[in-house]
Protein backbone atom coordinates (compact mmCIF):
# COMPACT_ATOMS: atom_id res chain seq x y z
CA UNK A 1 0.00 0.00 0.00
CA UNK A 2 0.86 3.31 -0.36
CA UNK A 3 0.67 4.41 2.71
CA UNK A 4 0.43 2.35 6.03
CA UNK A 5 -1.34 5.03 7.50
CA UNK A 6 -4.50 4.49 5.76
CA UNK A 7 -5.84 1.70 7.80
CA UNK A 8 -6.43 4.10 10.50
CA UNK A 9 -10.02 3.98 12.13
CA UNK A 10 -11.99 2.89 14.59
CA UNK A 11 -10.22 -0.61 16.10
CA UNK A 12 -6.77 0.47 14.75
CA UNK A 13 -4.04 3.50 14.99
CA UNK A 14 -1.22 2.69 12.66
CA UNK A 15 1.29 4.07 15.32
CA UNK A 16 1.16 1.14 17.74
CA UNK A 17 2.24 -1.13 15.20
CA UNK A 18 6.37 -0.96 14.72
CA UNK A 19 7.54 0.84 12.28
CA UNK A 20 9.57 -2.08 10.50
CA UNK A 21 6.40 -3.68 9.89
CA UNK A 22 4.46 -0.57 8.51
CA UNK A 23 7.69 -0.27 5.50
CA UNK A 24 7.09 -3.62 4.83
CA UNK A 25 3.47 -3.09 3.34
CA UNK A 26 4.92 0.53 2.04
CA UNK A 27 8.36 -1.46 0.41
CA UNK A 28 7.48 -5.01 -0.10
CA UNK A 29 9.79 -5.40 -2.87
CA UNK A 30 12.17 -4.45 -1.26
CA UNK A 31 12.52 -7.44 1.09
CA UNK A 32 13.45 -10.46 0.84
CA UNK A 33 10.94 -13.35 1.51
CA UNK A 34 11.88 -17.35 3.29
CA UNK A 35 8.93 -18.88 3.60
CA UNK A 36 7.93 -22.81 5.52
CA UNK A 37 4.47 -24.20 4.86
CA UNK A 38 3.12 -26.87 7.51
CA UNK A 39 0.01 -28.53 6.29
CA UNK A 40 -2.09 -30.70 8.67
CA UNK A 41 -2.03 -34.46 7.49
CA UNK A 42 -6.05 -34.26 6.72
CA UNK A 43 -5.66 -31.52 4.36
CA UNK A 44 -2.21 -32.35 2.63
CA UNK A 45 -3.62 -34.40 0.14
CA UNK A 46 -6.34 -32.01 -0.64
CA UNK A 47 -3.66 -29.38 -1.13
CA UNK A 48 -1.69 -31.57 -3.24
CA UNK A 49 -5.18 -32.31 -5.53
CA UNK A 50 -5.95 -29.21 -5.85
CA UNK A 51 -2.18 -27.63 -6.38
CA UNK A 52 -2.20 -30.13 -9.24
CA UNK A 53 -5.42 -29.83 -11.00
CA UNK A 54 -5.45 -26.05 -10.66
CA UNK A 55 -3.14 -24.05 -9.43
CA UNK A 56 -0.29 -24.76 -11.68
CA UNK A 57 -2.54 -24.98 -14.52
CA UNK A 58 -4.06 -21.29 -13.73
CA UNK A 59 -0.38 -20.11 -12.02
CA UNK A 60 -2.22 -18.77 -9.08
CA UNK A 61 -2.03 -19.69 -5.37
CA UNK A 62 0.54 -22.72 -6.14
CA UNK A 63 1.33 -23.43 -2.39
CA UNK A 64 4.77 -25.17 -1.33
CA UNK A 65 3.64 -28.73 -0.63
CA UNK A 66 6.95 -29.70 0.06
CA UNK A 67 9.76 -27.85 2.75
CA UNK A 68 12.34 -28.06 0.15
CA UNK A 69 10.29 -26.11 -2.53
CA UNK A 70 10.45 -23.06 -0.61
CA UNK A 71 14.12 -23.49 0.66
CA UNK A 72 15.61 -20.55 -2.38
CA UNK A 73 13.11 -18.16 -0.89
CA UNK A 74 10.65 -16.35 -3.36
CA UNK A 75 10.73 -13.17 -5.29
CA UNK A 76 8.57 -10.17 -5.21
CA UNK A 77 7.36 -7.97 -6.93
CA UNK A 78 4.97 -4.98 -6.82
CA UNK A 79 3.28 -2.85 -9.87
CA UNK A 80 0.96 0.00 -9.01
CA UNK A 81 -2.02 0.45 -10.62
CA UNK A 82 -3.09 3.75 -11.41
CA UNK A 83 -6.47 6.01 -12.43
CA UNK A 84 -7.39 8.02 -14.68
CA UNK A 85 -6.14 11.11 -12.62
CA UNK A 86 -2.12 9.31 -11.70
CA UNK A 87 -3.95 8.27 -8.23
CA UNK A 88 -3.01 4.57 -6.90
CA UNK A 89 -6.27 2.45 -7.31
CA UNK A 90 -4.65 -0.76 -6.43
CA UNK A 91 -0.96 -2.75 -6.28
CA UNK A 92 -0.38 -6.11 -8.14
CA UNK A 93 2.03 -8.40 -5.62
CA UNK A 94 3.68 -11.08 -7.77
CA UNK A 95 5.72 -14.14 -5.60
CA UNK A 96 7.47 -16.81 -7.33
CA UNK A 97 8.97 -19.75 -5.60
CA UNK A 98 12.96 -19.21 -6.37
CA UNK A 99 13.53 -23.14 -6.87
CA UNK A 100 10.27 -24.24 -9.03
CA UNK A 101 9.84 -20.77 -10.74
CA UNK A 102 5.76 -21.59 -9.65
CA UNK A 103 3.81 -18.27 -9.16
CA UNK A 104 2.86 -18.67 -5.76
CA UNK A 105 0.12 -15.76 -5.28
CA UNK A 106 -0.61 -13.20 -8.12
CA UNK A 107 -3.29 -11.05 -6.27
CA UNK A 108 -4.64 -7.05 -6.26
CA UNK A 109 -4.04 -5.31 -3.11
CA UNK A 110 -6.01 -2.22 -1.77
CA UNK A 111 -7.47 -0.76 1.43
CA UNK A 112 -11.34 -0.44 1.26
CA UNK A 113 -13.79 0.27 4.34
CA UNK A 114 -16.91 -1.92 4.01
CA UNK A 115 -20.14 -0.45 3.92
CA UNK A 116 -21.18 0.41 7.62
CA UNK A 117 -17.93 -0.09 9.14
CA UNK A 118 -15.01 2.63 10.66
CA UNK A 119 -12.38 0.84 9.77
CA UNK A 120 -10.60 0.09 6.37
CA UNK A 121 -9.76 -3.54 5.70
CA UNK A 122 -6.66 -4.93 3.43
CA UNK A 123 -8.39 -5.78 0.49
CA UNK A 124 -6.83 -8.91 -1.71
CA UNK A 125 -8.33 -10.00 -4.92
CA UNK A 126 -7.37 -13.02 -6.41
CA UNK A 127 -8.35 -13.64 -10.31
CA UNK A 128 -9.49 -16.21 -11.49
CA UNK A 129 -11.65 -17.57 -14.53
CA UNK A 130 -15.19 -15.91 -14.81
CA UNK A 131 -14.13 -14.12 -11.29
CA UNK A 132 -12.12 -13.67 -8.67
CA UNK A 133 -11.62 -14.59 -4.87
CA UNK A 134 -12.11 -11.58 -2.95
CA UNK A 135 -10.79 -11.47 1.14
CA UNK A 136 -11.34 -8.62 3.10
CA UNK A 137 -8.96 -8.40 6.35
CA UNK A 138 -9.70 -6.58 9.77
CA UNK A 139 -6.69 -5.37 10.98
CA UNK A 140 -5.28 -4.36 14.58
CA UNK A 141 -2.85 -4.16 16.41
CA UNK A 142 -1.13 -6.45 19.44
CA UNK A 143 0.34 -4.34 22.77
CA UNK A 144 3.91 -5.42 21.72
CA UNK A 145 3.62 -3.52 18.23
CA UNK A 146 3.22 -6.54 16.52
CA UNK A 147 0.00 -6.40 13.34
CA UNK A 148 -2.50 -8.68 13.04
CA UNK A 149 -4.94 -9.13 9.74
CA UNK A 150 -8.14 -10.86 10.37
CA UNK A 151 -10.68 -12.72 7.82
CA UNK A 152 -12.96 -14.34 10.24
CA UNK A 153 -15.93 -16.66 9.27
CA UNK A 154 -19.38 -14.65 9.77
CA UNK A 155 -22.05 -12.84 8.17
CA UNK A 156 -22.30 -11.45 4.38
CA UNK A 157 -21.14 -7.91 4.27
CA UNK A 158 -18.47 -8.39 6.86
CA UNK A 159 -14.81 -9.01 6.76
CA UNK A 160 -14.11 -12.51 5.35
CA UNK A 161 -13.87 -14.43 2.10
CA UNK A 162 -15.96 -14.12 -1.06
CA UNK A 163 -16.21 -15.80 -4.23
CA UNK A 164 -17.22 -13.37 -7.26
CA UNK A 165 -18.34 -14.49 -10.41
CA UNK A 166 -19.17 -12.87 -13.66
CA UNK A 167 -22.91 -14.43 -15.10
CA UNK A 168 -23.89 -14.55 -18.86
CA UNK A 169 -26.44 -11.91 -18.26
CA UNK A 170 -23.16 -9.50 -17.48
CA UNK A 171 -24.32 -8.99 -13.83
CA UNK A 172 -22.02 -10.63 -10.68
CA UNK A 173 -22.95 -12.79 -8.13
CA UNK A 174 -20.89 -13.19 -4.47
CA UNK A 175 -21.07 -15.21 -2.39
CA UNK A 176 -19.01 -15.69 1.21
CA UNK A 177 -16.89 -18.92 1.51
CA UNK A 178 -15.98 -20.81 4.59
CA UNK A 179 -12.20 -19.86 4.96
CA UNK A 180 -10.40 -18.55 7.69
CA UNK A 181 -7.38 -16.59 7.98
CA UNK A 182 -4.99 -15.01 10.44
CA UNK A 183 -2.18 -13.06 9.84
CA UNK A 184 0.05 -12.39 12.99
CA UNK A 185 3.39 -9.98 11.81
CA UNK A 186 6.27 -9.35 14.16
CA UNK A 187 9.78 -8.27 14.76
CA UNK A 188 11.71 -10.77 15.54
CA UNK A 189 15.41 -10.51 17.65
CA UNK A 190 17.56 -9.95 14.47
CA UNK A 191 15.42 -7.24 13.46
CA UNK A 192 13.66 -9.20 10.27
CA UNK A 193 9.92 -9.29 9.80
CA UNK A 194 8.05 -12.27 10.60
CA UNK A 195 4.74 -13.75 10.23
CA UNK A 196 2.55 -16.21 10.93
CA UNK A 197 -0.74 -17.17 8.20
CA UNK A 198 -2.83 -19.79 9.25
CA UNK A 199 -5.54 -20.98 7.14
CA UNK A 200 -8.44 -22.79 8.36
CA UNK A 201 -11.99 -24.40 6.35
CA UNK A 202 -14.44 -23.38 8.71
CA UNK A 203 -12.47 -24.09 12.11
CA UNK A 204 -10.88 -27.19 10.89
CA UNK A 205 -6.57 -26.26 10.52
CA UNK A 206 -6.07 -26.35 6.36
CA UNK A 207 -2.02 -24.97 6.40
CA UNK A 208 0.45 -22.78 8.16
CA UNK A 209 2.60 -20.49 6.36
CA UNK A 210 5.95 -19.13 8.23
CA UNK A 211 7.34 -15.97 6.55
CA UNK A 212 10.67 -14.26 7.20
CA UNK A 213 10.98 -10.81 5.82
CA UNK A 214 14.33 -9.03 5.64
CA UNK A 215 14.97 -5.74 4.48
CA UNK A 216 17.11 -5.41 1.71
CA UNK A 217 20.04 -3.03 1.25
Amino acid sequence: MTSFAALGGEGLDPADVDPRIADFYERASRWHLNLWSEWSAVAWPFGRLVTALLSERLQQACLSMRPLDASFGMTSKVVHIHGAHGEVVGSAWLRNMRKTGHVTYSGLYGVRTLPGSGQPSVRVVFPLPLGSLQVFLKPSAGLDGSFHLRSPIGGFGSDGAYLMLERYDETLSARRIPLNEHFHLYVDEDGDVRADHSLKLWNIPAVRLHYRMRRQA
